[in-house]
């Protein structure tokens, strides 16, 4: 359904940590502007796990209709308790997002029978393609292989966002769900790997900085051309790291706000990134090429 460059989006906010809608805006133009295949809103990135059920909806519906058709929008639908995650999907479907992404349940550490009665119950409740998410760095929770493929049988579920880390999970998703079943990365750093490997491309945190470069590394490993996604990536692998160096969607913030794209906000318990840290992070925007002072 989905191929490229998907930008994990994040969430635009005041120093005060109320929403910056006129933020949000600026960032769906920068990324139709830069060739962003997709816009993933409200996803770990996009610090959801700090916004309540209406926040959540009014960012997706925000993004929907400043995106206008332009680019398609995937909407993080995601929770830890099966009702909410139909609520949001059912939010997501009338604000007329293209697709549902959604997490495996945190915290609370369900069976490979409950992931798959959970995300079951999803797609059966709502009419939405539904994109699994596995995370299990931040979860506790993997969603295995032989889950996915019994999963990739429910009508409505059409692929998955992987981010363990185990590029060997490339083939075996492959082998068992097929060619029809969307395989994401979702780990910036073997995005290139997992590509020519044969997923369709990667849900990414830096393509919030560099989106143009990102959407050309993806594109030339979708061609099948690996000498240059290699060159296009060298100029990356630095930002993939330094995004990181401070948790997720610290870094990131602070680096879109360098760019003048956003004001200085996220929201407890996330703070502003480090001092320390920053240096990192400018010198690797730098050398991606979109921070040249």
């Amino acid at each position: 359904m989905f191929r490229g460059s998907m930008v994990a989006l994040i969430t635009p906010m005041h120093e005060d940590g109320g929403l910056d809608i006129e933020g949000l805006q600026r960032l769906v133009d920068f990324h139709v502007e830069q060739g962003t295949d997709a816009i993933v809103a409200m996803g770990t990135t996009g610090e959801s796990a700090t916004l309540d059920e209406e926040e959540h909806c009014a960012v997706i519906q925000r993004v929907v209709a400043f995106a206008a058709g332009r680019i398609p929008v995937i909407a993080g639908t995601g929770a830890n308790a099966t009702s909410e995650a139909i609520r949001l999907s059912a939010c997501a479907k009338a604000a007329g997002a293209a697709a549902g992404l959604s997490v495996t349940p945190y915290y609370n550490k369900p069976t490979q029978e409950g992931l798959y009665r959970h995300f079951q119950a999803i797609a059966e409740a709502v009419d939405l393609p539904l994109i699994l998410y596995n995370v299990p760095g931040r979860t506790a929770c993997d969603l295995r292989p032989e889950t996915v493929d019994r999963l990739a049988r429910v009508p409505g579920i059409v692929g998955i966002k992987e981010a363990s880390g185990d590029l060997g999970r490339v083939g075996r998703l492959r082998a068992l769900c097929g060619p029809g079943f969307a395989l994401y990365s979702g780990d910036d750093a073997s995005a290139r790997a997992f590509i020519l490997a044969g997923g369709q491309g990667v849900i990414s945190v830096t393509a919030n900085v560099a989106p143009r470069l990102m959407r050309e590394m993806c594109a030339a490993a979708l061609r099948g051309d690996p000498a240059s996604a290699a060159d296009l990536d060298a100029r990356l692998v630095a930002l993939h790291q330094a995004l990181f160096v401070e948790s997720n969607p610290i870094p990131v913030k602070w680096a879109v706000h360098e760019l003048g794209l956003v004001e200085a906000g996220i929201r407890l318990p996330l703070t502003w990134l480090s001092e320390p840290a920053r240096a990192a992070v400018r010198e690797a925007m730098r050398q991606a090429g979109v921070m040249r002072s």
